[in-house]
Parts: structure tokens; C-alpha cells; sequence
């Protein structure tokens, strides 16, 4: 509580900011979503209901507390209303995490992501308002089935016909230049990235020369993107 109450303080002269998140529930899903934001220079107010997870972060979130998100005074004590950007990751209890979205839309918050644990779940997010239904079991899947199927290095998916992968360049366009090897009229892709032999990544241009080893950075729709990665 005592942690509560400073942060509470703190937050009144930084509202607007739009570097701060909060996470409501830190399990392994919202635990490691917020320490990798506190890695990146986000500050992030970590909230969970188990006193134990929340000592386990303590030091590690900017700030830390237990509370019920269930419960309108908890919520409004914790200032949430102020912050642009809230993650909702409970993921065990879906009656808490509708409970807690709905909430958190009738106070007005303008920007929730919510973790969904089945198709359902995530429906009766979005029928709520939920800006961004999120659902990191399903999207690892079938993100690694990509990368298990294919030759692709590492694969990204924006949206549910357009992907950008990592792939290493195939024979046919070795020795040329982008223009030359003509991929986006050839297999529908493109090339926006090249890492060389020095290591670096260098913007692909038209008269970019790609050279045997390069790695490449290419967007597009995930069947010809995957053959264009399957290419020897």
C-alpha cells in the first residue's frame, strides 16, 4: 500500500505522458511484457491481485502494487484513468479480465490491450470496446510454424495477409542488382533490408547488388513470401 500511495504522488506531475504503461496482471505473459518495457525506457506501473508476484517485481516495474482491478475504488485510487495506454494480461481468470476491461472502458481509458486466451474470450474483449485483442499463445504458434515450415530466419506477421521475415538470399538474385533480379514482379515480395558481410543492415535500394551470404529483410503475403524464403 505504502508503494501505491508514492506512486500515486509521482503520477500526478507526469500526467500526459505518453511513455508511461500500466499492466494489470504480471503473470508470465504481463511479467515479462513489462519488464521488457522497463528495459526500453517505458515507465510501467505493474498491478496484480497476489502479493507474492508483486514482491517478485518490486525493483524491477518502476512501480509495483497489489490490487483487485476488478473493483472500481481500486482502479480509481490507482489513477488509471490517467494513463494512455493500459495492458490487461490476466490471462487465468477470464471473468477478471472482462470484468477489469469493462472498467476500464467506462472510466474513459483511451487506449487498452487486452490478452485473450481463446477465440471467445477474445470476442467478448472486442465487443467491449477493447482497442487490441491480443492472443501471444496462438500468434507464437503460428509464428514458429512458420519458421519450422520455411527457410526463414525470423517472421513477423502485421496483419493476416502481410508478414516481414528474415530469410538469406537465394541463388537467383545473387550477383545482381535489385532492379535486375526484378523480385517484386517475380514473386511478389520486397526487399527493404540488406546485411552484408560487414554486418551491418543498409536500405535496399533499386541499385542495391546482393552477394552470396547476405541476409535479407522482405515484406509481403505470407505464401510468397515463405517460397521466396524456400528458394535455394
Amino acid at each position: 500500500m505504502d508503494n501505491r500511495n508514492s506512486f500515486l504522488g509521482r503520477r500526478k506531475q507526469r500526467d500526459g505522458d505518453a511513455t508511461s504503461v500500466v499492466v494489470i496482471g504480471l503473470g508470465r505473459f504481463g511479467g515479462a511484457l513489462a519488464t521488457e518495457l522497463v528495459r526500453s525506457g517505458t515507465e510501467v506501473v505493474g498491478v496484480d491481485a497476489d502479493e507474492d508476484t508483486v514482491q517478485s517485481l518490486n525493483g524491477i516495474l518502476t512501480h509495483v502494487v497489489r490490487a483487485d482491478s476488478t473493483r472500481q475504488a481500486a482502479l480509481d485510487q490507482l489513477g488509471v484513468a490517467d494513463f494512455d495506454r493500459i495492458v490487461v494480461g490476466i490471462g487465468s481468470d477470464i471473468q477478471a479480465s472482462i470484468l477489469t476491461a469493462s472498467l476500464l472502458k467506462r472510466m474513459g481509458v483511451r487506449s487498452i490491450w487486452a490478452k485473450a486466451i481463446s477465440e471467445q474470450h477474445g470476442l467478448i474483449l472486442e465487443q467491449l470496446g477493447v482497442d487490441h485483442v491480443i492472443y501471444p499463445e496462438a500468434d507464437m504458434g503460428r509464428r514458429v510454424a512458420h519458421l519450422v515450415r520455411g527457410s526463414m530466419l525470423d517472421y513477423v506477421e502485421f496483419d493476416q495477409d502481410l508478414v516481414v521475415a528474415k530469410t538469406i538470399a537465394p541463388r537467383e538474385i545473387i550477383g545482381k542488382t535489385l532492379q535486375d533480379a526484378a523480385v517484386r514482379r517475380r514473386h511478389g515480395i520486397t526487399i527493404v533490408k540488406i546485411k552484408g558481410a560487414d554486418g551491418a543492415w543498409h536500405a535496399a535500394g533499386a541499385a542495391s547488388v546482393v552477394n552470396e551470404g547476405d541476409t535479407l529483410i522482405v515484406i509481403g503475403p505470407v505464401e510468397r513470401t515463405e517460397r521466396f524464403a524456400a528458394l535455394q
